[in-house]
């Protein structure tokens, strides 16, 4: 088991301090005591300063088929994210059935851009549950937002990563590209011997 990172990918670094500049470009305004929820969501996980209702739904349509379905409000509420894993099923359930009951207009079991159009005309806000800023980004997504932008900058060097978080990421990262690999060497063999029941392979006398 490393203690460090493996030498980062050739394009980890580049990608990373693109991320920084531009977020140093234009600093982040600090929110206002007593933001709604989606307005924290928008600052703290996209960087977005203002609250577009239109702009909100096209983010948060993650297959982009035009309405949010219950696995949708899940994940913009975090809830697909590893660090919620231990949230109860019944508390998943009851953040899908408040967001429906709200602006489920005609009962069908998911939100169109319209209904929520509707529900913000209206005067409506998407509830805060307690459940944190509602991260739903990839590893690398939440990594960089989360920390690299916190602690490192445009001058940062690979030797510099070495916080914990850092050291957590690449080797989650390298534990990915291991299992990548693997799977590439198995999938150009002819016969994957791991998967022949033990009784007909030739060597099961040895």
């Amino acid at each position: 088991m490393r203690l460090i990172p493996r030498t980062l990918p050739s394009s980890a670094i580049p990608i990373l301090l693109t991320l920084v500049s531009l977020v140093c470009a234009h600093e982040q305004k600090p929110l206002l005591k007593g933001s709604d929820w989606a307005s924290r969501h928008l600052a703290e996980e996209h960087h977005i300063d203002n609250f577009e209702p239109g702009a909100f739904f096209t983010i948060h349509d993650f297959d982009a088929d035009g309405s949010w379905t219950a696995d949708e409000i899940l994940r913009t509420y975090g809830l697909m994210d590893e660090s919620t894993k231990d949230v109860p099923e019944q508390k998943r359930a009851d953040v899908v059935a408040t967001i429906m009951r709200l602006m489920d207009y005609d009962n069908n079991n998911q939100i169109s851009k319209v209904e929520w159009m509707r529900f913000n005309t209206e005067g409506g806000e998407l509830p805060d549950f307690g459940l944190g800023p509602g991260h739903h980004g990839d590893d690398e997504y939440e990594y960089e937002i989360h920390h690299f932008e916190k602690y490192h900058d445009e001058n940062t060097k690979q030797e510099d990563l070495t916080h914990p978080e850092d050291i957590a990421h690449f080797k989650k990262h390298d534990e990915r590209v291991d299992e990548e690999e693997r799977q590439a060497r198995l999938d150009r063999m002819t016969i994957v011997e791991q998967n022949i029941p033990l009784k007909f392979r030739r060597d099961q006398g040895k």
